[in-house]
């Protein structure tokens, strides 16, 4: 795994605390607990921490809530040691809540909004993004810029091959990125820098550094221990819950959730029937919608006629890339692409039901509140149906 064989040394402790999941910040905790004279018990119950504990839940809430990644803005004053300790024991604070629970969702939600905040705030910190990319690459190499004009970076290509792979676009294909020397150019795109093309790498290792920490402390914790962490780990998880119900994410579909015009061209190009180019755009953008990946989706048409990899693979990129919305019941009737007759489905037979999307979270909607199979198509109504799909 490429890493820096040796941590670089950072010694203003603004920046670890600004960002205390980075490889350095385990020893500055340590240091900072020691230096104050606080125990785990202290951090947890102690009344003169009641204001860290407050900040971290909020920490929490915001990394496990937020649609969009956690926001990267706080009103803590890292120039002060009171406003550094907070930003520091308030994350810690977070991180023992989520290994507290055992709950492997909660850590996915918390550990991927804690890497788009490391994202955001690597991307925006011109004066010291070569310290931190040197903290979770091998090396970083900067281009002489022309005046007026932002540096260009080049990561080890090692790098580049063992972290892009988990990044979709065509961006991040190694063939599309300039090489020299076994040094990938990151160039900028999409409206972003170089800086920021590159902090998008280094999420991915923040991302597996904080999962890889978590699970080892989970590893470690005791029963007894994890109880007294009990109430804030009821409110995030039941908070999580909902959360989790009003989304309705679409990854957690299974085959008993699809709708039947995408179970039926999923169906035919498998006994290799030729599905017209509606079913074919269709099924692929709704692929992407329920959460499949590119290589799944390809495999739905490995027996069409006249199937040929690289050109499947080329379109479904193209679907996938531009973010296709999926044909809704009208066009796909128009398009010969419902198999649905009146009578067939009670749920494809709501007024209500107008897109596939539709169908899908209705079916996650009545699963996910334990409600049978047989009661579900006739309890899930027009506007449960909307919330879900919002």
């Amino acid at each position: 795994m490429p890493m820096p064989l040796a941590l670089p040394s950072i010694e203003d402790e603004r920046i670890l605390a600004r960002y205390p999941f980075m490889p350095q910040g385990r020893e500055h905790m340590r240091q900072m607990l020691e230096a104050n004279g606080i125990t785990i018990e202290d951090l947890i119950g102690a009344p003169w921490l009641e204001d860290i504990r407050t900040q971290g839940r909020l920490r929490l809430l915001d990394s496990v809530m937020h649609k969009d990644g956690a926001d990267t803005a706080t009103t803590v004053d890292l120039s002060t040691e009171m406003g550094r300790m907070t930003e520091v024991m308030s994350f810690l604070h977070a991180m023992l809540v989520v290994c507290a629970s055992f709950n492997e969702r909660l850590l996915a939600r918390w550990v991927e909004g804690e890497a788009s905040r490391a994202d955001s705030l690597f991307g925006n910190d011109l004066s010291n993004f070569e310290l931190i990319a040197s903290s979770y690459i091998s090396d970083i190499r900067t281009e002489a810029k022309q005046s007026n004009q932002e540096a260009v970076y080049w990561i080890p290509m090692v790098d580049f091959i063992e972290l892009c792979p988990r990044i979709s676009g065509a961006y991040w294909h190694l063939p599309n990125r300039p090489v020299e020397d076994g040094w990938v150019r990151m160039d900028p795109a999409v409206g972003e820098s170089s800086r920021e093309r590159t902090a998008r790498l280094l999420k991915e290792r923040v991302r597996e550094n904080l999962t890889d920490a978590c699970l080892e402390r989970m590893s470690r914790m005791s029963e007894e221990f994890a109880a007294l962490f009990s109430d804030p780990v009821e409110r995030i998880t039941s908070l999580l819950s909902e959360r989790v119900e009003a989304e309705m994410p679409m990854s957690a579909a299974v085959r008993e959730d699809w709708p039947p015009c995408f179970e039926s061209a999923v169906s035919e190009l498998n006994q290799g029937v030729n599905v017209n180019h509606v079913g074919r755009v269709f099924l692929a953008a709704f692929s992407k919608s329920i959460g499949l990946s590119q290589e799944q989706t390809c495999s739905f048409f490995a027996n069409a006629p006249d199937y040929n990899a690289e050109t499947t693979g080329y379109q479904v990129n193209q679907i996938y890339e531009r973010d296709y919305t999926p044909h809704g019941c009208a066009a796909l009737k128009t398009s010969a692409r419902c198999p649905v007759q009146p009578g067939d489905d009670r749920l494809c037979d709501q007024e209500w039901l107008t897109h596939p999307l539709k169908y899908i979270r209705a079916k996650q909607r009545s699963r996910f509140r334990g409600g049978s199979q047989g009661s579900q198509e006739s309890e899930v109504d027009e506007s449960e149906v909307e919330t879900a799909n919002s």
